[in-house]
């Protein structure tokens, strides 16, 4: 026997056995009873809910259906007495219409899904019921977690909006996108996405969500299909032109990237950063003509000092002097506050020995940008390169007079000191830096270096103490290490170097050299490549290798060996 629910709250009585009978029997039985038409007859079990997909060749105890089971009449769909229906429907009818739009996916019937859940919303609001958006939002990523994406679509897209003020939505749609990405629910993260798409159609905000969204989980073919989108209807988001452009070129196709480019800069010509990353896309694949037009083009349209910058980066590694003395002239005057302009101007000078002008330019530049800390570095240097020793220290206490806490400066005033054998002199003034700057890695770090093997390690202890987690004081510990034949925790400690901070491209070549030195073959190779994936750019040696006009263009690796080579004469040297 199994009880049958009625909407007027009746329950009937229906004398079948389970194990024999089967639902399209079950079905005409309960077509007598309630003259419900047989074909529109939908309803759910107050029992196991279905596990598998059903027919009606199957036995009403594939269903869960057991002896004394109650079976539940849903008469919305029917067209019943909806006055009959109760002000909130128990799980089970709304679960049903989840499962007959889950049946309709699995035999293929891809309108019949959205026909259902449509009409399960006009259903439920017709009859008054309070809908609980977060229930139906759960329901979608339970059809996405069984691979019913379209069920997941399109509960998403009838009940992601309710209960949502208009003002709202966009804020809404975008934090539930982002909690279903971050749980794993991709297809309803990307739901939600689409639909929000077809509300905010022209926020730049949600294109750019939907597509980081393509980026990590989706194909190539889908990301380049939702940014062709994108650039379409928000024609002035340049971020959407730039991930467009990128994304061609980390496929291998330049032509499609230039084509973007030259489009992005006819939309947005006064846009700096569409203009630099045509001229970066030139300038990589050594297209210095397309790059040196791109940046006349560029200097009309845009007031940018990094376009003057670069415009002069091109003359400098063409050779063309005089173009990029001019460059940098103009540029100056324009952008008399662009410390990188003085201290390429300064570089000129010191390439060709002009040591008047380039004090002149240094001068005018602090005057300018007393703030600049590399100018007051490379100016302090070309005075002690001159062995004007004096005036590099009068320099440097200029510059921390102007300049309070800054561990640079520091550095480099213990460091000409150290240069010209003056250890009491560099202790004195590494004391005072400290009490300066007490949690500076870099100074920390030299302190470590400068102290005397008995002292070595309580400095090191200390420096870890206020440092713990720099990544300078950590490879000096690292070399403390090296030096006492320590293998494996030197090892240790450098790793965790690099880990700390990736882009410091000193540490990258300290590393390799301790693996060409105690490694294997294997060890070095996978050093290589984990540095090549990093793409460094900082490192006091890193910097003036990389950044040297003869190494303009050369990949990570040649710029990692020659790192290595400044870091063994160093050594030598001392």
């Amino acid at each position: 026997m199994v009880f049958l629910s009625i909407p007027n709250g009746a329950t009937l009585s229906i004398d079948v056995n389970p194990n024999t009978t089967t639902i399209s029997a079950f079905e005409q039985i309960v077509h007598q009873r309630t003259n419900v038409p047989q074909p529109l007859l939908r309803y759910s079990l107050r029992a196991q809910n279905p596990s598998r997909v059903f027919h009606d060749s199957l036995l009403l105890s594939d269903l869960g259906v057991c002896r004394f089971s109650t079976v539940i009449i849903h008469v919305p769909l029917l067209g019943g007495d909806e006055e009959a229906l109760p002000p909130r429907f128990p799980e089970e009818p709304v679960n049903i219409w989840i499962t007959v739009a889950r049946l309709e996916e699995a035999d293929g019937h891809t309108a019949m899904v959205w026909n259902t859940i449509e009409m399960c919303v006009e259903t439920l609001q017709r009859g008054g019921v309070v809908i609980d958006r977060e229930y139906w939002i759960n329901a979608a990523r339970a059809c996405e977690r069984g691979r019913y994406v379209v069920t997941c679509k399109a509960i998403i897209k009838n009940f992601i909006g309710i209960g949502v003020d208009g003002e709202d939505r966009k804020r809404t749609w975008l934090a539930d996108a982002e909690m279903s990405k971050n749980r794993g629910f991709i297809e309803t993260a990307r739901a939600i996405y689409e639909h929000s798409l077809t509300v905010f159609l022209y926020k730049k905000s949600v294109w750019l969500k939907a597509a980081l969204l393509e980026k990590s989980h989706g194909s190539k073919e889908s990301l380049d299909a939702l940014l062709s989108k994108a650039v379409t209807y928000v024609p002035h988001a340049e971020v959407l032109w730039l991930m467009c452009a990128k994304e061609k070129l980390l496929a291998g196709d330049v032509t499609s990237a230039r084509s973007i480019l030259q489009e992005a800069c006819g939309v947005i010509p006064r846009s700096e950063e569409i203009w630099l990353a045509a001229f970066k896309l030139e300038y990589e694949n050594k297209e210095m003509e397309r790059a040196r037009m791109l940046l006349a083009k560029a200097r009309e349209r845009v007031e940018s000092e990094r376009v003057w910058m670069k415009s002069a980066i091109v003359e400098r590694e063409l050779g063309n002097v005089e173009e990029e003395r001019v460059l940098l002239g103009e540029g100056l005057k324009q952008f008399p506050t662009f410390s990188k302009l003085w201290l390429m101007l300064v570089q000129l000078e010191e390439r060709f020995n002009n040591l008047e002008h380039a004090r002149k330019a240094y001068e005018s530049g602090l005057k300018h940008c007393p703030n600049c800390i590399p100018l007051w570095l490379s100016y302090a240097n070309l005075e002690e390169r001159v062995n004007e020793l004096n005036k590099a220290r009068e320099i440097l206490i200029t510059a921390r007079k102007k300049n309070p806490h800054v561990a640079d400066l520091w550095l480099a005033a213990v460091r000409v000191e150290l240069t010209h054998d003056n250890r009491g002199e560099a202790e004195n003034l590494m004391s005072k830096a400290l009490q300066e700057c007490p949690k500076s890695g870099i100074l920390l770090a030299e302190d470590i270096g400068m102290a005397t093997r008995p002292h070595r390690k309580t400095k090191s202890m200390d420096a870890m103490k206020k440092c713990f987690r720099d990544p300078h004081v950590t490879a000096a510990v690292a070399k403390l290490f090296w030096q006492d034949k320590k293998v494996e925790k030197a090892r240790a400690w450098l790793k965790r170097a690099v880990t700390l901070n990736q882009d410091i491209g000193d540490h990258w070549a300290l590393y390799y050299k301790f693996e060409l030195q105690h490694g294997t073959e294997v060890r070095q190779k996978q050093i290589l490549a984990k540095c090549v994936a990093c793409e460094p750019k900082r490192g006091e040696k890193w910097q003036a290798i990389s950044k040297a006009v003869e190494n303009a263009h050369q990949p990570i690796e040649a710029i990692l060996n020659k790192v290595l080579i400044a870091l063994s004469k160093e050594e030598k040297a001392t």
